[in-house]
């Protein structure tokens, strides 16, 4: 049996599910891999498979015929990950018994005292009837809890806790990440706009030449002495109009590489010639300008640390895995299903792999 046709064969079997309670309980249930004795099953896989895809919004018709292409493809998809996640979770969750990790009675009341209080249910009866309806039971939710306290207690005491940054590793980092810690230089203009009315036969020449016109005049006052605040509060025709022509800050690199050729020479107070654009002739102002900041290194160093740390926990929690992987046992008893295990290693591989 290939995988594709092992995709089929699944896709018949989440449909299955879907309708019917009893193909949840089979007498004999399907082993697909024993991991250090721990068994994972069919109805495992189907469990996982109809949780992702739910999670991801498909509206896959699982009452539709089960060999439809659209459910074999989502299935492609999702089942190598799937495999990797599960036999992962496995592996650290059996690393935390053997480190003495388990749910305590109190615990496991706190967290259920905590989803009633989000979801605003107030009688046990309430909760039963909401964990009917995501088919589970108080035992499953049970289970759930304690495998994710004892993944998270085994990442962090055996990962994380051993993973720290030096100052040696902040400043090279800083050293060649500096642009992380670079604001853009910026500006603020004031603009006067004369408008030019649109007309739908073309371009009107007597409006253009009237409009370019008016803008010269009103440049020349400018550089006589009048305030563009005042003029641009008195003729513009642009939006800005209502706050004297103000526009910004504006980030440089944002500009169009014409408009940044005609700002950047410009000193504080200056304005520019009258141009033309789609909406008519304009004149600008460069009100203010700020140059590009980089954040200094000491200023900079919890975020170094967060970027590095992340880093460093990935890199380490990676290793983590590939130990429990290398020393566990594991027994396929499928092997379409070792072959998605696989596909999904390669494809993790793959993007951990810097480009």
């Amino acid at each position: 049996m290939t995988y594709k046709h092992a995709t089929a064969v699944a896709a018949a079997s989440l449909v299955a599910l879907a309708l019917s309670v009893g193909a949840r309980a089979e007498i004999f249930e399907q082993i697909l891999v024993k991991v250090n004795g721990e068994i994972f099953t069919k109805t495992d896989l189907e469990n996982a498979q109809i949780s992702v895809l739910r999670q991801r919004g498909q509206q896959i018709d699982l009452k539709s015929d089960p060999n439809n292409q659209q459910l074999r493809s989502a299935l492609d998809a999702i089942t190598p990950q799937i495999m990797v996640d599960a036999i992962d979770q496995m592996l650290i969750v059996q690393r935390g018994k053997e480190l003495g990790y388990k749910l305590s009675d109190e615990q496991f009341k706190t967290a259920v005292d905590s989803i009633k209080k989000e979801n605003k249910i107030e009688t046990d009866e309430q909760f039963q009837a909401a964990l009917k309806q995501e088919n589970m039971t108080m035992a499953d939710l049970r289970r759930n809890f304690e495998r994710q306290m004892i993944r998270s207690r085994v990442e962090q005491n055996e990962v994380l806790g051993k993973v720290g940054v030096t100052d040696d590793e902040a400043r090279a980092y800083y050293d060649a990440h500096q642009s992380e810690f670079t604001t853009p230089p910026t500006i603020s203009l004031r603009e006067i706009l004369i408008a030019v009315p649109k007309d739908p036969k073309g371009i009107n020449v007597a409006a253009d030449d009237e409009a370019k016109a008016r803008a010269e005049a009103i440049r020349a006052r400018i550089l006589g002495g009048e305030s563009f605040d005042k003029l641009a509060s008195e003729v513009s025709e642009a939006p800005s109009k209502a706050n004297a022509g103000l526009v910004g800050p504006l980030s440089l690199n944002d500009l169009s590489p014409e408009l940044r050729k005609v700002i950047e020479p410009l000193k504080v107070g200056q304005i520019t010639e009258v141009m033309h654009d789609s909406r008519g002739y304009q004149i600008l102002k460069l009100e203010s300008s700020t140059p590009a900041q980089t954040l200094p290194f000491e200023q900079a160093r919890e975020q170094i640390g967060e970027r590095v740390f992340t880093g460093k926990r990935q890199e380490e929690y990676k290793k983590y895995l590939d130990k429990l992987r290398a020393q566990a046992i594991i027994e396929w008893k499928n092997d379409d299903v070792k072959k998605a295990y696989e596909e999904g290693l390669k494809k993790q591989a793959a993007a951990a792999t810097p480009q």
